[in-house]
């Protein structure tokens, strides 16, 4: 039968031991868990530097975009006169009424202008498209007059 002085020591040798390998294995998973969160700090950094030069590049090819649409009546492929298209901006581009620096327009051309690879129509172009097509389109006159205006109606403010 073992003494009381052995059981303590293996007792003791155990606690011991059970203490170094729980120190052994925190050491090697804390290793472990600081080169994975120095790889992910890394690709976070990479994402976050490839995010700020696509936003540069992004907002280039905007401005860029914006200059051509302002400047395409200028272009050689413009098949209009210069002077006779204004530029809305938006939701279209331009209306251009061929005919008018002659002082006789002969129709009225609603023009969206569009550069890049990708271009496409906005829901918004989309739709203004489809209601030119569909023909509603109409003229009205806001008629500003003395107080009254001429159907006797009180003068808006402008």
């Amino acid at each position: 039968m073992p003494t009381p002085a052995i059981i303590t020591i293996a007792a003791v040798a155990t606690i011991l031991g059970i203490l170094l390998a729980y120190y052994i294995v925190k050491i090697i998973f804390e290793q472990r868990f600081r080169q994975w969160q120095q790889i992910a700090e890394q690709k976070w950094a990479e994402e976050r530097t490839k995010a700020a030069r696509d936003a540069v590049n992004q907002s280039r090819a905007v401005l860029g975009g914006k200059f051509t649409e302002q400047m395409a009546p200028f272009l050689p492929d413009f098949r209009y006169d210069p002077t006779e298209a204004r530029f809305i901006g938006s939701p279209i581009d331009f209306i251009v009424f061929p005919g008018l620096a002659q002082g006789d327009p002969k129709e009225i051309v609603i023009m969206e202008i569009k550069s890049g690879k990708n271009a496409q129509l906005t829901n918004s172009e989309r739709k203004i498209r489809q209601l030119i097509e569909e023909g509603m389109v109409r003229w009205e006159l806001l008629q500003k007059s003395g107080p009254e205006n001429a159907s006797g109606a009180p003068k808006l403010p402008l």
